[in-house]
């Protein structure tokens, strides 16, 4: 589901939807962007990279100051040259509710905004949305849509951003459905849970035949295990840190004391993956086995915790594994992509939102 282009085609420039772009994830901490190009019809990762954001800048996915973020998106602008963006969305302010409409319906957003108010606190004139299509009804001619929606105000903060950068926006997208476009495969018609385990924050969405429907955010990320570390073994350099999470982490018989720290904040992310999990098998509509969590996908700056994938496939009874971040883009034996593997597992919105030309999810 590409979210909100309609509000780049209000101001659009010439063949927006065929120049050149690139894919670009804006965190609280960071700004990471990808940039394919199609060479003899293979895709090739043009440029990569990631820009510091400065403190105070986004929280918990409000654009506190926008000045600040014109500033970091013209040191990009500058860097990669690129003048065309896809932009993600905080999954903190997206709200997502699922509904059907009749089949025939020649209006869908018409009759989509008539309903808008029964399902989120916003008003149409308040708020901007989009809908992707899940299944439909040979029987009662009736078509299931998942919808998307963000205030107004979201979605022209980061708009002006833009623009005040110079950068024009070709589609504002929420984080897991980007996610989902390079991690899932391609028109899979499967249930996946993705989670985006980053330094402050875990980003959850449940996507189904395609279409992202459910989202959430656990304040559980790889800095509260630093913290954890820190006050078990004292003060040292953040790295080092790191190189314990990903050399040791869960991982039994290797320090049974680190292993004892880093469960006990792994374990309250574990519970609150296993609550959504729950509440989403107990939905009515999601009674039958095809709408069922098949497999949990990871991805992240922290993820490469050892162990990670096989403690969350035993406590969760389903098969967890580190996202494959490039299948939908090319094949390992054809192209080798200049990021490493661990690093490339913080790329995954990026690179689902630089694959949308490239791919219909």
């Amino acid at each position: 589901m590409q979210l909100f282009a309609n509000l780049a085609r209000a101001f659009p420039p010439p063949r927006f939807m065929t120049l050149p772009n690139a894919g670009v994830d804006i965190s609280e901490v960071s700004l990471k962007y990808i940039q394919f190009r199609r060479t003899s019809g293979k895709l090739h990762l043009e440029q990569w990279g990631d820009l510091p954001i400065p403190d105070e800048t986004v929280k918990r996915g409000d654009l506190i100051n926008k000045d600040a973020l014109i500033t970091v998106l013209k040191e990009f602008r500058k860097k990669t040259k690129v003048e065309y963006v896809r932009i993600s969305l905080p999954e903190e302010r997206a709200y997502l509710f699922e509904t059907t409409v009749p089949h025939a319906t020649s209006d869908i957003r018409s009759v989509l905004e008539s309903h808008l108010e029964e399902n989120v606190p916003l008003s149409p004139r308040d708020a901007y949305f989009d809908f992707a299509p899940v299944s439909t009804n040979s029987k009662t001619g009736e078509m299931r849509v998942s919808v998307a929606v963000y205030a107004r105000d979201t979605i022209t903060g980061y708009y002006e951003a833009c623009r005040g950068a110079d950068l024009i926006p070709l589609s504002f997208e929420v984080e897991a459905q980007a996610i989902a476009r390079a991690t899932t495969p391609a028109a899979n018609l499967g249930t996946y849970m993705i989670v985006d385990f980053g330094n402050t924050r875990t980003g959850i969405g449940i996507v189904h035949c395609g279409a992202l429907m459910l989202t959430s955010t656990i304040d559980i990320g790889g800095a509260q295990l630093s913290d954890a570390l820190r006050r078990q073994m004292g003060a040292r350099d953040e790295a080092e840190f790191t190189r314990i999470k990903n050399e040791q982490g869960l991982l039994r018989g290797v320090s049974a004391e680190t292993h004892s720290t880093i469960l006990s904040t792994i374990s309250a992310l574990k519970d609150e993956l296993n609550m959504r999990i729950n509440y989403w098998n107990l939905r009515e509509e999601n009674s039958n086995t095809e709408r069922t969590i098949q497999q949990i996908v990871l991805c992240g700056g922290s993820v490469n915790l050892a162990g990670l994938p096989e403690y969350l496939t035993e406590e969760l009874n389903i098969p967890t594994e580190r996202a494959q971040v490039w299948q939908n883009a090319f094949a390992f034996s054809e192209t080798i992509p200049t990021i490493t593997r661990r690093y490339s597992y913080g790329y995954a919105t990026a690179i689902g939102l630089a694959l949308t030309d490239f791919i219909t999810s």
